[in-house]
This record gives structure tokens, C-alpha cells and sequence, in this order.
């Protein structure tokens, strides 16, 4: 039964998996359909379940809202609250939390009934001085829109100065205040995505609309002409057009799709914009009638017509825009899927277990001809099937992105992240396949999660499948450049991921064995061959596309460099190797130093606000790539502590 174990926990973990994909029918209003209407954002299609999920985690860094109710406890209720922590709202109320609110069901409420989305805590502040500058409580870290709304001129004032300071010279304040501007422009535009604002029946004002617009158009050309005219016709057209102008000006996402055949079909307006067009051509797209019949039975609370109407637009569509209509769908169940997050879990198991097995007990031993139980034994093989699961889903999800973008795995800075986990996890099984003790699931396990993080830490800067600039846009260059360098930094990491588990087993366990240290090395070594050969045809390959989109092969840009650095460096490693300038504690130590020139590499020069590469400088990301930095410095510091102090080297023998 006990040899079972691993493939339980495999089918275990896989059926956790499927799980998300059987949703239960819905009751009510049909979100679901809703969040897979195809929309044109960000230059490409995509279904109002993105516009959600990624304006909520720009927003709030969550993919959902907590819903929470202030309400007295006493009793056993107030101890068990209080053993578990939850956080007193005032010294007689605790906060409880009752539900929580889907990014589809968040969104809905944003474009159909701002009102009650504006009580929603989802404003994420962290900054101190933020939230005294805007007499915010400064008991929690989520506040409203409604919260921040008296303080909206003291905001616009501060964004005006801070405007004027380069990004790389703002104080965490000032970029926290510009973060947080951002994210109340972002909500406000949304808000009149699908309706104007004050419109409470929008299908009604649409028929008054449409009424207005013949006696309209004629006052307002005999007051054109110097005739007399109707000035109630004229007024309450330039009533309509006044609201439906500001959405045109303001709203984000473009969700009417061209009428006319003619037009091409990816000739999408936002909803204000075809208002306005209407009152010129006189008819109203029926795309827009869908909507307004959707917006008006939402707030009347009425799912039938609700639904209704989502069916009916969804039917429209078909008949022209099945491709859209398709991606939209296909987009919706991939994030529904979460593949990614779902193999960050399965790679964290595998990891502590694969941890665990180094302590479990040693090799086969056998009591009258009969082979004990061998725990560690049974861990390792448990943590390698996990890490292959995970990689698994974690290949599957970088596949369904690859055919919904359209384009090779690494097309920006999340994409790389999931990609070089990929090809570090690889690297961590064939290491386990060859020696078999864990070390390669422990690279595996963490390489994976430790890249997913940053990949979801990545995505909360907006749409991860955004379209790139047009001087970048080539599927071969994108397939190799890109591709090889990438797989030069997961080779780089694993290398320095090896380094890391030689030093802290070494120092702080007795489970370095001399055989252990000697394959560790091997490993390294062998590893850091691969990353040099990689990382110095990608880096070529960089320049050839570079000559071909900028007209110079190297122009000394940030990124240029630190790939070049990165070739440098893994090359130093080798000769210091070749030439004995290192032994084995040696090695490990320039490998784990190949840590920190690869993360800067891949992200400090983004920061530098200079170069072709440049994103911006991110005082969260440049404070993790700080802490980074310096617990590889850390672990560098115990490798070069004297062989007599590592309990390893103690717990050995006496040659």
C-alpha cells in the first residue's frame, strides 16, 4: 500500500486541479455568460472577465472583494473570533467576514450600479503617509471610493507636483499617491463604461434619446441658419449629447462592435462614441440596445431580462464576430483555470516534501532478508511526482497562453518569469531522473514557485497579454532571441539554486556528504556550461533583431549589457573552474554571485529609467530585487565561512 502513496497524491492534487473546471449552474443573474462578452482593450480582444480580474488587481492586488459585516460577538462566538484573529472593528464589534465578490460579479457592479461598488472596500493603501495626508482610518489597508472621494482635489493637487519629478526620483509617498491616482482614474472610467452617469433606466433614456434626435437635429440647424427654433428640442439633445460626450471621452474599454459590413471588424467604439454617431446617422447599433437592456434590468434586479438580453447579444454576435466570441470564451475558462496558481500550490507541496525527505531516514536497510520502510525514500519519489503534475499544468498553462497571444512563451517580463520556471523545473527533473536525492525536486519545487510569485506579483500592473510595440512585433525573433536568453537566466538560477542547497546543507546540517558535495558540484558545473552557451547565442541572436528593428547590431542599452554580463560572468565561472583558481566551495559561491547578476539583469535594468528596455522604476519590485539581492549576499557570507565551521565537514569522518 505504501508504495501507492505518490500516485495517490498525485491523483489527489490533479483532481483538485479539474476541479475548477466544473462550475456549478448559476442562479440569478448569469454572470457567467456576462464576463465572456468579447470587448477591445488594450489593443486586442478580450472578454469583460479580464477587464475584471486585471482592473481588480491593479486596483487591490486581490482577485476577489471581501464582504464584510460589523456586528456584535460575545461569547464562545468572541473567543473563537479572537483565537483566530479576526481584527476588532471598535471595542465592542468585530468584523466578520460573510462573503466575497467574484472579479465578475465586482465589475458588474462597477458599469450598472456604481453607487453600491462605491462603498466597496477594494483602494489598496499602504503608505502611512498616504493615508494621514488623506485623513483616511489607519486601522485597515482597503478604503472605498466613497472614503476617498472628499479627499479627490487634495489628491489632483499633490499629482500635479509629483508629475513634474522623474519617476526614479520619487519618494515611496510619491509613488504610492500616483498609484493610487491611477487606480481612481481607472476605476472612474470604468464606471461609465456601459452607461452614463445618473442614468438609472438607461434602455428608457435610450428611447427618449433616439425620440429627441429628429426635432433636435432641426433646432439645431434653423439656429445654425439664424431661425427661429425649439429651444426645449435643442436643449434636451444637448442634454444627452453632454453625457454621452463625457463617456465617449472617458470610458475604457470599447464595447460595440462595427454594424456596418463594410467596416472592418475590428473597427470597435466605446459606447458613448456610437451615441454620438447615432445622432448623425439616426440609427442606434443593436449592440447598444443589448447593453441598455442589460444595464436597466440589472438595477431593476430583474435576472430574467437580464439574462435575456446578455443570451440575445451573444446570438447577435455569431452571425459576424464568432472569432472574437471565441477568444473571449476560451480566455474566460483559462482564467478560470488559474493553471498557474494551481501549480504554485503543487510545487510548494512538492518542495516541502522534498525537504523532508533529506531528513526521513537513510537508505534500504534490511532485517532478515526483509527491506524497512524507507521514509525518505518514499518523500523524494512523492515530491518528483508532484513536481512533474506541476510541471504539467505549468506547460499546459504556458501552451493556452501561447495560442491565445498568438505569439512565442516569452513576449514580456510575466511571460518570462513563467517561462524561466519552466525551464529551471526541467532542469531540476533531469537532475532528479540522473541522482535521485532530492536535490533536484528541492530546485524544482522552489524554481517553480519562487517564479510563479513573481509572475503574479507582475500581473498586478495590468493586462499581462497587452499587445506589443510595432518595432518589437516578430514571431521568429520572439521564438529565438528571446526564447534562448531566457533559457540562459533559468539555466543561470538553477546553477545558483544548486549553490545555495551546497552551502546551507553544508552549514547548518550534517547531510553534505562528501559523495553529496561531489555530485552538487558536478551539477553546477555542468549546468553553468549550458547557461554560458545559451545566454551568448541568445545575447547574438538579441543583437541580429536589434540591427534589424533600431539599424545597430549593440547601442551599450541597460538590458544589452546585462546580458552581456550574464555571458561574462558564467564564462568567469568556467576559467576560474578550468584553470583551478576554485575548488568545490569556490564555485558555488561565483554561482550564487550568477544569482544576483541575472536578477539584475532581468530586472534592475528596467529600473535604471534610461534605455530601449526601460519600464519604469517599481519601488516595490526594486525593494524585493533589494531583499533578493541581499540574502544571496547572505548565503555567499556562510560559504565563506572556514570548512571547520560547517557541521557537515564536522560530522565527517577523520580522513
Amino acid at each position: 500500500m505504501k508504495k501507492w502513496i505518490p500516485l495517490i497524491l498525485v491523483v489527489v492534487m490533479a483532481g483538485w486541479f479539474l476541479s475548477s473546471l466544473r462550475q456549478p449552474p448559476e442562479t440569478g443573474f448569469n454572470t457567467r455568460a456576462f464576463s465572456k462578452l468579447p470587448v477591445l482593450m488594450n489593443g486586442r480582444f478580450q472578454p469583460f472577465d479580464s477587464v475584471g480580474r486585471n482592473s481588480l488587481l491593479s486596483i487591490s492586488t486581490k482577485s476577489t472583494v471581501s464582504l464584510k459585516e460589523s456586528r456584535k460577538l460575545t461569547g464562545i462566538k468572541r473567543i473563537v473570533a479572537t483565537l483566530v484573529g479576526t481584527p476588532k472593528a471598535s471595542n465592542s464589534e468585530w468584523w466578520v467576514t460573510t462573503n466575497r465578490l467574484s472579479a465578475d460579479e465586482w465589475l458588474l457592479e462597477v458599469i450598472m450600479k456604481p453607487e453600491v461598488a462605491d462603498d466597496r472596500k477594494v483602494f489598496r493603501i499602504d503608505n502611512n503617509e498616504v493615508i494621514e495626508l488623506l485623513k483616511l482610518p489607519d486601522n485597515q489597508k482597503y478604503y472605498s471610493f466613497n472614503e476617498l472621494r472628499p479627499q479627490v482635489d487634495e489628491i489632483e493637487k499633490q499629482v500635479s507636483r509629483i508629475e513634474s519629478i522623474e519617476s526614479s526620483k520619487r519618494t515611496v509617498f510619491e509613488s504610492q499617491l500616483m498609484k493610487l491616482d491611477e487606480a481612481m482614474n481607472l476605476y472612474q472610467r470604468l464606471e461609465i463604461s456601459l452607461k452614463p452617469p445618473g442614468s438609472d433606466d438607461f434602455a428608457a433614456e435610450l428611447d427618449a434619446y433616439q425620440k429627441s434626435i429628429p426635432p433636435g437635429i432641426a433646432a439645431v440647424n434653423a439656429r445654425e441658419a439664424g431661425q427661429k427654433f425649439d429651444q426645449d428640442a435643442f436643449n434636451m439633445l444637448l442634454g444627452f449629447m453632454g453625457n454621452y460626450n463625457t463617456v465617449a471621452s472617458f470610458a475604457l474599454p470599447l464595447t460595440i462592435p462595427p454594424a456596418d459590413p463594410g467596416l472592418p471588424r475590428d473597427d470597435w467604439q466605446n459606447i458613448g462614441t456610437n451615441l454620438m454617431q447615432t445622432a448623425r446617422t439616426g440609427e442606434l447599433n443593436p449592440a447598444t440596445r443589448f447593453y441598455a437592456e442589460m444595464v436597466t434590468a440589472y438595477r431593476a434586479d430583474q435576472p430574467a431580462d437580464f439574462n435575456q438580453a446578455v443570451a440575445g447579444y451573444r446570438v447577435g454576435l455569431a452571425d459576424r464576430f464568432t472569432p472574437q466570441l471565441r477568444k473571449a470564451d476560451q480566455e474566460s475558462f483559462f482564467s478560470t483555470m488559474e493553471p498557474f496558481y494551481k501549480a504554485m500550490v503543487i510545487y510548494v507541496l512538492a518542495l516541502v516534501l522534498a525537504l523532508f525527505s533529506w531528513f526521513g531516514g537513510g537508505g534500504a536497510t534490511a532485517t532478515n532478508k526483509a527491506p524497512t520502510f524507507n521514509v525518505s525514500d518514499l518523500l523524494r519519489r512523492s515530491a518528483f511526482y508532484l513536481v512533474m503534475l506541476a510541471w504539467v499544468i505549468h506547460t499546459f498553462g504556458l501552451g493556452f497562453r501561447m495560442y491565445l497571444e498568438g505569439r512565442p512563451p516569452v513576449t514580456n517580463l510575466y511571460s518570462s518569469a513563467i517561462f524561466i520556471g519552466w525551464g529551471a523545473v526541467i532542469l531540476g527533473m533531469v537532475l532528479e531522473k540522473i541522482y535521485r536525492d532530492g536535490i533536484g525536486c528541492v530546485v524544482a519545487g522552489s524554481a517553480g514557485f519562487v517564479t510563479l510569485i513573481i509572475a503574479h506579483n507582475l500581473a498586478l500592473s495590468g493586462d499581462t497579454m497587452e499587445m506589443m510595440r510595432a518595432v518589437l512585433d516578430t514571431n521568429f525573433w520572439l521564438a529565438t532571441h528571446v526564447v534562448a536568453v531566457t533559457l540562459g537566466y533559468a539555466s543561470t538560477f538553477v546553477a545558483g539554486f544548486l549553490a545555495i542547497i551546497y552551502i546551507l546543507r553544508g552549514v547548518f546540517t550534517t547531510t553534505l556528504s562528501a559523495e553529496t558535495a561531489k555530485s552538487l558540484a558536478r551539477m553546477v558545473y555542468g549546468i553553468v556550461c549550458f547557461a554560458t552557451l545559451f545566454s551568448f547565442v541568445g545575447t547574438v541572436l538579441g543583437g541580429i533583431w536589434a540591427d534589424q528593428s533600431w539599424g545597430r547590431f549593440w547601442g551599450w542599452d541597460p538590458k544589452e549589457n546585462g546580458a552581456l554580463l550574464i555571458v561574462l560572468w558564467n564564462a568567469t565561472i568556467l576559467h576560474a573552474r578550468w584553470g583551478g583558481l576554485v575548488r568545490e566551495r569556490g564555485l558555488m559561491n561565483l554561482a550564487v554571485i550568477g544569482n544576483i547578476v541575472t536578477s539584475f539583469s532581468w530586472f534592475g535594468v528596467n529600473m535604471l529609467g534610461i534605455g530601449l528596455h526601460s519600464y519604469g522604476f517599481m519601488d516595490a519590485a526594486f525593494k524585493w530585487l533589494m531583499l533578493f539581492i541581499g540574502s544571496q549576499l547572505a548565503i555567499i557570507l556562510f560559504g565563506l565561512l572556514p570548512q571547520k565551521l560547517w557541521r557537515s565537514f564536522q560530522a565527517r569522518p577523520a580522513a
